[in-house]
Parts: structure tokens; C-alpha cells; sequence
């Protein structure tokens, strides 16, 4: 449910409007932060720079010169009382993308902690968070780097009070009934579970974040022989799917 203050339209710097649909994560408002975007692309409205998503609001610059905030809040207003965008289809072209994961061992040291935090074992852990589809809800903090959710409500569990000096490339982590996956090796106060050798961020191509908001993602459980040779493997062992 969205909060009645909500959907808003805000000027975000001088040539920006923020529009939101929620001032948290909610499945409803980052549904609507997917699909409003998408809309915007496809009005392809003079002026208009960029855009992007958060996990509950859509992003928009615009070029002063081709247009004034007034004209811009008004064609925003149109097309945000166009429809209910928290009932709205998601974009189109999302794919469902798996990627193999070693959870646990020395490679991904906190499982057993995370799932005692989650309140079931770390075999029942590992059941289903390689069987959970997860969707990217926005990309953020790193390069291509996803933000995936939502768990179930027992995945509710707090960050921790210390940072982990170092997760590498390709660590699978959790907290908050999301998982992260990330792109470079880096601290990190989120808990280490899983590791992949997938590559999010690949400067060298056209498309250079793997992943896109409203992508699908599963996490299948892999051996860590499995994992070293995924490695020589440019997709990492993943493969993907068009969603339709």
C-alpha cells in the first residue's frame, strides 16, 4: 500500500524532477518506479536527457533550453495521472538471468550467520535462497551494481554494526530482505553468503551493466570445483532468458 502523499512529483536541482511513489521499499512503488520510466522513454518528449530509477522513484534531466520546469511538471502531471502506475505491466525486454553460486564455505564465510539471523539452518537457507526469483529493483553504490528483492519476511534482518573489511567481485550478501550482488571488490556492512564469478560491470562493451532494473534473477547452488572453472567462462557459468 502507497502512502496517500504519494505519487509526488519534486524539482531535483535545477534541471530535475524526482517522482516518487513511496519513501521506502515497497514492491507496489518499485513497480511503478520501472514502469513510470519506461513510459517516459517511450514519450520521448523534447529536452529530456536522461532518466533512471531509484527503488521507489523514476528520475528525469531535461535541458533548460528546450523547456521550462513549468512545461515539465505539467507533462509529467499528465503522464503520472495517466494510469495507476503502481498496477502497471513492467517494462518490457526484462530477462530471468542465473547465476550459479557457491554459498557458503570459506568463499562466502557469514551463510551460517545470516541464517541464524533468519531463524532456519544453513541447509534450509541455501534451499531457498537458490530457489527465490529475485528482481533487480534498481542498480546503485557501484557500477552495474543490483539491488535484488524482495525475501521473505524472515530475510528481514539488519545490516551489520561493523563493516567486513573486503567482499570480492562476484560476492553474493544480504540483509534487509534484499540481496546484493557486487560488482567490485569492496567494504561492506551487508553479509557475505554466496559467491559467483559473474562479471556486472564490463567497461570494454556497449551495454556495460550486465543487469537492468526489472531484470529476474535466480541463484542456483554450485560447487566450488564448478565455481573455478566458471571463472575461464565469460559469462561467469550464467545464462539468461527474455521474460515475457
Amino acid at each position: 500500500m502507497i502512502a496517500q502523499s504519494f505519487p509526488r512529483i519534486s524539482p531535483l536541482g535545477v534541471d530535475g524532477f524526482l517522482v516518487s511513489f513511496g519513501d521506502k521499499l515497497a514492491e507496489p512503488a518499485n513497480r511503478a518506479a520501472l514502469a513510470f520510466r519506461a513510459a517516459l522513454e517511450r514519450e520521448s518528449w523534447r529536452g529530456v536527457e536522461e532518466s533512471s530509477t531509484s527503488l521507489a522513484s523514476a528520475y528525469l534531466r531535461f535541458d533548460l533550453a528546450a523547456a521550462t520546469h513549468v512545461e515539465m511538471q505539467a507533462r509529467l502531471e499528465g503522464l503520472l495521472n495517466a494510469q495507476d502506475w503502481c498496477a502497471a505491466d513492467l517494462p518490457g525486454g526484462r530477462r530471468l538471468w542465473r547465476i550459479p553460486t557457491v554459498y557458503g564455505t570459506a568463499l562466502a564465510p557469514q551463510l551460517e550467520e545470516a541464517a541464524r539471523a533468519a531463524g532456519v539452518s544453513a541447509q534450509e537457507a541455501v534451499a531457498m535462497l537458490s530457489r527465490t526469483r529475485v528482481r533487480v529493483q534498481t542498480i546503485g553504490f557501484a557500477p552495474g551494481q543490483p539491488y535484488l528483492g524482495e525475501l521473505p519476511e524472515n530475510w528481514d534482518i539488519p545490516r551489520q554494526t561493523k563493516l567486513t573489511d573486503n567482499v570480492p567481485q562476484g560476492a553474493l550478501v544480504v540483509a534487509i530482505r534484499q540481496l546484493v550482488l557486487f560488482s567490485v571488490t569492496t567494504p561492506t556492512g551487508w553479509r557475505h553468503i554466496g559467491q559467483t564469478a559473474f562479471r556486472l560491470f564490463r567497461p570494454e562493451s556497449d551495454s556495460p551493466f550486465t543487469l537492468r532494473p526489472g531484470d529476474e534473477v535466480l541463484f542456483p547452488e554450485a560447487s566450488a570445483e564448478a565455481l573455478e572453472n566458471m571463472r575461464q567462462d565469460p559469462e561467469g557459468g550464467a545464462s539468461c532468458e527474455p521474460l515475457t
